[in-house]
């Protein structure tokens, strides 16, 4: 497919769905994202929101030939939002897993990443397999993947939930909590602001990809949004974006023997 819509393309998208925002060609693809998760989708010193996930969505409005609008607004109301139609599509670190397949749809992956531990220091945590001991206290972010994962796998544990990254950080470096089961490159990150209180645990507990979300039955916006996805993988998009926001957290995932998360075919 060429970079810019097909007529027949730009036909799906606008009469496919009558009720939709795009219908009108003029109007904005709205994009939403919790804009509290850098580098990927953050508020700058200038309050601009900005990020890995702002680059993405407007390529994504470039191929399509319409203006973005980002909508900042809680991670766990964001589903909602784009089954309501107050937004066209999520670019929010959103893993794509079975669990939310059964309310939206997906694009094919740009990360690749792995569920991993933040440790306090003050615990006797080394390995995943200590997470697992009776008794363990596990911070886990409500509505994210960590939180399924650590109920289904960490039956004996007790597990705390809370609203913000800040506040898991902030039992960790407390050692009110043993660990928090997050994402890697958070993982790193805050370790990396807290590496007396923290230790860091890379190693995926759980593979994961992230995708772009969209509404059921949305499949000619899927189409534009793969192409759009290929396209920056060929013509080094993803290269100039991990060089401008992931360049740190690369360093140290190749330091630990893992790939990098953009690298979708490598083992992991």
């Amino acid at each position: 497919m060429t970079r810019y819509l097909t007529a027949a393309l730009l036909f799906c998208l606008t009469s496919c769905n009558p009720k939709n925002r795009l219908d009108d060609p003029s109007a904005a693809l709205v994009i939403g994202l919790e804009a509290a998760y850098r580098p990927f989708e953050f508020v700058d010193q200038n309050g601009q929101i900005t990020g890995v996930s702002v680059e993405i969505g407007n390529e994504i409005a470039k191929t399509m030939g319409r203006p973005v609008k980002f909508e900042n607004m809680q991670f766990d109301g964001l589903i909602p939002a784009l089954q309501t139609g107050r937004i066209d599509m999520i670019i929010s670190s959103l893993s794509a897993t079975d669990e939310r397949r059964q309310s939206i749809d997906f694009s094919d992956p740009y990360v690749k990443t792995g569920l991993s531990v933040l440790v306090s220091a003050k615990s006797p945590i080394r390995t995943a397999d200590d997470l697992k001991a009776p008794g363990r206290r596990i911070a886990v972010r409500i509505s994210t993947t960590g939180e399924s994962w650590s109920k289904a796998n960490l039956p004996e544990a007790k597990l705390v939930g809370l609203d913000t990254d800040g506040a898991c950080v902030l039992e960790v470096v407390n050692g009110s909590v043993d660990a928090w089961v997050y994402d890697q490159v958070s993982v790193m990150n805050y370790h990396a602001q807290h590496p007396d209180q923290t230790r860091a645990l890379l190693a995926p507990l759980r593979v994961e990809e992230w995708a772009v979300g969209l509404r059921k039955g949305s499949d000619g916006l899927r189409e534009v949004v793969d192409e759009t996805l290929g396209r920056m993988r060929k013509d080094g998009s993803f290269t100039r974006i991990a060089d401008k926001y992931l360049s740190t957290e690369k360093k140290m995932l190749l330091e630990q023997g893992q790939p990098f998360v953009f690298d979708l075919d490598a083992a992991q």
